[in-house]
């Protein structure tokens, strides 16, 4: 799964955007914390849910059980906007 190209995340001081574009068939403003910016980050190529919370686990140092919650919840988010490609 990766980020549609329709889908420009965006970081603006301690926050995260993320800012549909033309045809990305959500309107709207998706705004998030240093957390989600890692995950936007790591979607911009195809990748796992798994590749994603390993990658989480080595840039922030919390048990593994909540970043595991904190990345399936981002990405179900982001499916129901319609900003995955999968």
């Amino acid at each position: 799964m990766k980020l549609k190209k329709a889908f420009i995340p965006h970081e603006a001081g301690s926050e995260s955007l993320l800012i549909p574009a033309g045809g990305a068939g959500f309107s709207g403003l998706v705004k998030g914390n240093k957390t989600l910016g890692a995950i936007l980050e790591l979607l911009k190529k195809d990748t796992t849910e798994e590749a994603i919370i390993d990658a989480m686990g080595q840039m922030f140092d919390a048990p593994k059980d909540t970043i595991e919650r904190d990345v399936k919840k981002a990405i179900n988010e982001l499916r129901k906007i319609g900003a995955l490609d999968e």
